[in-house]
């Protein structure tokens, strides 16, 4: 996560301007695997969602993210979940992120970043203290973790 921050952030069009702690948690969707580790970035672009969408997707590659099974283990998964106040609905990109006010582990770090960010008209704190939460641990607490 760290390597893939820094590929973001080395790009002349872009920069990572907060990051959140970094959080372990349980494995959501496939259950018999190790646990996760997540983190939200703000990033600031001058590109476009969908070539932004691209750029993400060639750092997995460059990772070697193999996208083998729905929720399966993976080296790296980057999501956008918003844009300013965007709304993309398109055959690969969902702006906001069609399932993240369901999920504790998005929310947790995204609310250490944009706790006021409001998301389908409600702020990012106002769905976390409805979601599940269970099992998702701070991993460290300091956030230049990524910095290396």
């Amino acid at each position: 996560m760290a390597a893939a921050l820094q590929r973001l952030d080395s790009r002349s069009d872009c920069r990572v301007t907060a990051v959140s702690r970094l959080y372990r948690t349980p494995p959501w969707g496939k259950v018999d695997q190790a646990d996760f580790y997540n983190s939200c970035a703000s990033i600031e672009t001058t590109l476009a969602p969908e070539p932004l969408l691209d750029a993400c997707l060639d750092i997995e590659r460059e990772m070697k993210r193999v996208r083998i099974e729905r929720w399966g283990p993976r080296t790296i998964d980057i999501d956008i979940l918003t844009y300013d106040d965007s709304v993309v609905d398109g055959e690969h990109l969902k702006i906001p992120h069609p399932r993240m006010t369901e999920r504790g582990f998005v929310l947790m770090p995204l609310a250490d970043i944009a706790p006021d960010l409001k998301v389908r008209g409600r702020a990012v704190a106002d769905w976390l203290r409805d979601s599940d939460r269970a099992g998702i641990d701070i991993a460290n607490e300091n956030r230049a973790w990524w910095r290396g």
